[in-house]
């Protein structure tokens, strides 16, 4: 068996054991107390794992994670980015009738997929390494985010300063599928509001006094399905509509909260620039159109490609087979990509159910994707 392998394999309940005390330490994004318990938690692990820990700090959110790892290798050249987050879509209090438990091969609870147990096997990698004596030449940087599953705003720019200093980022962001394929491609997100201001008045004495402006939103949401285009992977979700105050008043305000995903950055501000420039068609009504994207996407490169090719390789020899995937939703991954660093994502846990109440793990897959994270590791970072 492959050394890397083989040792990783020898401490599956010992990643098992550190994976529950992750998860049994609930770290909802809304409470800073929380995540930053939970930063503490990783951070004395990161520390025993010979790493220099500090800490990004936050006031509106969990405090974000970095710790630095070196290697035997000599001369130190280039930096390899470790990147995850640490904050769940669970509140507190989840664990009371959700419980960490293990069944039939899988281990549940919440944010154990999405993605405690991507940290778990980034540890685990790094301590592989170090006691095997792997040479690598370049640093290696672990960044944990606080605030991913709230858009990232206050870990952003440490995110693509962190980027910038890299040859690559590796994100340990849940596998695609049962079948773990790896994430080449990510689209960019955008949250818009389309905001319409009519005319009120009585729906059966003077209807034509009014201007609907429920009706006029309907039909801006009409034309949203003409901005859509599956084949450039452009979509648009009017996914929150309000407006009107009674049925018999003519509705004076609509309002529409829109997410739109591109798959190029080119097309970002294109699409922007027409939902921008929508115009009614009652004109007696007004529109109002703000917003912008929050993350750019993440495209397959040259670069990304290779670095799947490589995974690819390793995977092989270590008889995993992977492929790859593209998919809609996004990460901090799609950061490090927008400043232009070559990234792969989709490294952690093989599992499903993220952010829904069967989440849970494929527990034989942890020292695998382990096994195959510090191996990349290795490659890239003696190239």
């Amino acid at each position: 068996m492959d050394s890397l392998l083989h040792f990783l394999s020898q401490r599956k309940n010992q990643m098992l054991a550190m994976l529950r005390s992750f998860v049994e330490t609930e770290s909802p994004s809304t409470d800073k107390s929380a995540v930053d318990r939970f930063s503490l938690l990783v951070a004395r692990a990161c520390r025993e794992g010979g790493a220099q820990v500090r800490w990004y700090e936050s006031r509106e959110t969990g405090n974000h994670l970095r710790a630095a790892f070196t290697f035997p290798g000599g001369r130190r050249s280039g930096q390899i980015l470790l990147l995850g987050h640490m904050d769940t879509v669970w509140p507190l209090g989840t664990l009371e009738r959700m419980p960490v438990r293990i069944s039939r091969g899988r281990a549940y609870g919440p944010g154990i997929f999405d993605m405690k147990a991507g940290i778990v096997c980034g540890l685990f990698a790094l301590q592989a390494l170090r006691e095997l004596r792997v040479s690598i030449r370049k640093h290696v940087v672990l960044l944990l985010t606080a605030d991913e599953e709230i858009g990232s705003r206050s870990s952003r720019p440490w995110i693509e300063k962190e980027a910038r200093r890299s040859d690559c980022a590796l994100v340990l962001e849940p596998a695609h599928e049962l079948k773990g394929a790896l994430k080449t491609a990510r689209k960019g997100v955008g949250d818009f509001e389309i905001r319409v201001e009519g005319r009120s008045a009585h729906a059966g004495l003077e209807p034509e006094k009014g201007a609907s402006a429920v009706m006029e939103l309907c039909r801006q949401i009409l034309c949203l399905e003409m901005l859509a285009n599956s084949r450039k992977r452009i979509t648009m979700n009017a996914g929150i509509i309000s407006g009107g105050t009674r049925s018999n008043v003519i509705p004076a305000e609509a309002i529409a909260h829109v997410d739109v995903r591109v798959g190029r950055a080119s097309d970002m501000q294109r699409v922007a620039r027409k939902l921008y420039s929508l115009k009614p068609f009652d004109r007696r009504t007004k529109l109002i159109v703000t917003g912008a994207f929050n993350r750019p996407p993440l495209e397959r490169t040259a670069d990304v490609a290779r670095l799947f090719e490589c995974a690819q390789q390793i995977g092989d020899s270590l008889g995993i087979t992977l492929e790859e995937a593209a998919v809609g939703g996004g990460s901090d991954g799609n950061f490090t990509a927008g400043v232009g660093t070559p990234t792969l994502d989709g490294l952690g846990a093989v599992g499903e159910g993220a952010h829904a109440a069967n989440e849970n793990i494929v527990i034989r897959e942890l020292p695998r994707r382990a096994a195959l994270l510090a191996h990349l590791i290795a490659q890239v970072g003696n190239e």
